[in-house]
């Protein structure tokens, strides 16, 4: 979906995933991203965070539960199925090889997605609070406006 303006924190080229801080499946996929974005296309930001509440709510989204993925390209968005399609299309070869599921119909990718994206918590587990990201890859998040520029 593409909107008028600018999320806040995000500019014309920015990709931003948006995870679930919380979510240990989410925070794995995360670090795959900072170990597979070799070009740095990719921009990271826990919904949980002031900036990722910023965003949700600029699109319209729940700030209050998670149930999926958000991929943030400039003024569009993509969830679910289409958001991890997108970023894996992105990540270069071989990773890009997965775009091919893009022909199955997107009810069919959003339910399969759902299946996971509903049980992650008791399939794969929980943190009691937000990792943070560790001094290497805090160049790899999402900040605020204020901090762009220092």
């Amino acid at each position: 979906m593409t909107v008028e303006k600018y999320p806040p924190n995000v500019d014309e080229n920015d990709c931003v995933i948006l995870f679930d801080g919380v979510c240990k499946l989410c925070n794995v996929w995360s670090k795959f991203i900072i170990k597979y974005d070799n070009q740095r296309h990719f921009k990271l930001c826990s919904v949980q965070s002031p900036e990722g509440q910023s965003i949700l709510a600029h699109f319209s989204m729940p700030t209050d539960h998670f149930d999926t993925m958000l991929y943030v390209e400039g003024k569009q968005y993509f969830d679910k199925s289409d958001a991890f399609l997108n970023v894996v299309n992105k990540l270069g070869f071989p990773w890009r090889i997965l775009f091919v599921f893009k022909i199955i119909p997107t009810a069919i990718r959003n339910w399969l997605y759902d299946r996971i994206a509903l049980n992650r918590y008791s399939l794969f587990g929980k943190y009691d609070s937000c990792m943070l990201p560790s001094k290497e890859n805090e160049n790899r998040f999402l900040k605020p406006e204020a901090e762009k520029y220092k």
